[in-house]
């Protein structure tokens, strides 16, 4: 049961990273959204760069560990995402890259939000 509540922590520490990543053009849809999603940047963000260890992975580690399995020394992103994208393993200047990333990304995203709800009038108005 514990190896599979590590997996759903594993899920859900994923779908959390693709949100703060790209979680921005829900709030072109449903503007709302950027109140559950700015505050999810800012944590991702300043966990890339001060280097700090998502509270997710040590949940993980000890579930796979309670479960009879071999946890993990290494943030969720340099165990599962970075060997996909940079085979020799995860920086501190990669750290500092995916942090510009994610506030870049999401400043032309809430640009464009930002836009788009200043130039169309409102219902009602």
């Amino acid at each position: 049961m514990t190896g599979i509540l590590a997996d759903a922590v594993a899920l859900i520490h994923l779908a959390f990273i693709i949100f703060v990543t790209i979680g921005g053009f829900l709030a072109l849809r449903w503007p709302r959204v950027a109140w559950v999603h700015l505050p999810a940047v800012l944590w991702g963000a300043m966990l890339e760069f001060c280097g700090w260890i998502c509270p997710l992975t040590p949940l993980e580690n000890t579930l796979r560990t309670a479960g009879g399995g071999s946890g993990y020394e290494s943030g969720f992103i340099d165990r599962y995402v970075m060997p996909m994208i940079y085979p020799n393993g995860l920086t501190r200047g990669m750290q500092m890259a995916l942090g510009v990333a994610i506030i870049a990304v999401n400043l032309v995203v809430y640009g464009a939000v930002i836009r788009r709800r200043s130039g169309s009038p409102r219902p009602g108005s």
